[in-house]
């Protein structure tokens, strides 16, 4: 857990949008959680005749779940180049690569490394929601 700075950050990316794409990250995670834990890894054995009359009805679900993940990665990809890169140096501190006193530093890395993928690596973090959450507590916003 990262240590409270009393200093408040001016941050370019509002603390709520932050929390914004915290909810919409957790129900990415929930929908994604909910599907392994009952025990639907999408792996179904057939035998007989069963194969011929099975219809699938995950379409619904996973255009669900799809629609939940399009939505953020446009979310993110709307981020002009600072609010981009604060958001992904918030995930850095959250996680620890950055402790809150290289705020600057994180963001000034993050700047550095922005491209035209930062949805998709912001996405293919597995708990990007605590991270944001934990580097928004650790820089006070």
């Amino acid at each position: 857990m990262q240590r409270r700075l009393e200093k408040n950050w001016d941050l370019t990316i509002g603390p709520d949008t932050v929390r914004l794409f915290i909810l919409k990250a957790k129900a990415l995670s929930a929908a994604v959680n909910e599907d392994y834990a009952d025990g639907a890894e999408h792996e179904i054995e057939f035998d007989g005749d069963t194969h011929d009359n099975h219809h699938h009805d995950g379409l619904a679900e996973e255009s669900s779940e799809n629609l939940t993940e399009e939505e953020l990665r446009e979310l993110i990809d709307d981020l002009n180049v600072d609010e981009a890169a604060e958001l992904v140096a918030l995930a850095w501190v959250g996680r620890g690569d950055y402790d809150a006193a290289e705020w600057v530093d994180a963001v000034t890395a993050a700047r550095e490394r922005a491209n035209k993928r930062t949805a998709k690596y912001l996405l293919g973090m597995p708990l990007l929601a605590d991270w944001l959450e934990e580097g928004l507590e650790a820089i006070g916003a």
